[in-house]
């Protein structure tokens, strides 16, 4: 099993079939996921396909994550907290300036993608909106988005099987409100 330090990212390299577990050790703590396909780095995750396909804004056990390109890029095959989103951006240096402009600003998670996906030669511009796993958004009758605290627990996970050869990038979410204010690590495996 791996850790990644709270507030930070990863990339690796994930082949068809290799299933992804992600952990949350110590709970409430969110992990943005993004992925391309290995072959042609013009192909990435997209919510909009993913939401459109699935006809839904929950997704869980037997939810698939659709590419730019309409192909599956993942299938969620076990899932502890079944509550995700996939309609907000990463956490950047401008997030940080807009929610909470008394901090000094962080990277945030598109910073910590754009660091780990160069080792890869993928370019910052190609970075869109990531599966946030365990990140708990309401979306109210009117349309108002609201942040809530993750609903998962200590030890819950998500296992994503890869339906395609990929560079998947995972962080430890760098935002606040995302996170219940407090910063934790996120592990995973490939099995």
């Amino acid at each position: 099993m791996d850790k990644i330090a709270p507030r930070s990212g990863t990339a690796f390299e994930l082949r068809a079939g290799q299933k992804l577990k992600v952990i949350d050790p110590e709970g409430e703590q969110v992990a943005d996921l993004y992925a391309f396909n290995s072959a042609n780095h013009n192909e990435y995750l997209s919510s909009g396909r993913s939401l459109d396909y699935n006809e839904s804004l929950a997704f869980g056990k037997g939810s698939k994550l659709y590419s730019n390109q309409s192909n599956v890029m993942f299938d969620i095959i076990e899932d502890t907290v079944e509550d995700h989103d996939f309609l907000l951006t990463p956490c950047s240096k401008d997030t940080f300036r807009h929610f909470y402009p008394n901090e000094e600003p962080v990277p945030g998670c598109h910073g910590n993608l754009v660091s780990a996906f160069a080792a890869y030669g993928i370019p910052e511009h190609l970075i869109g909106t990531t599966f946030n796993t365990f990140m708990n958004v309401a979306v109210d009758a009117s349309g108002k988005i609201s942040v809530l605290p993750p609903k998962s627990k200590a030890g819950d996970y998500t296992v994503f099987e890869a339906k395609m050869d990929m560079v998947v990038g995972l962080t430890a979410c760098s935002a606040g409100e995302s996170n219940n204010f407090s910063y934790k690590p996120i592990c995973y495996e490939i099995l």
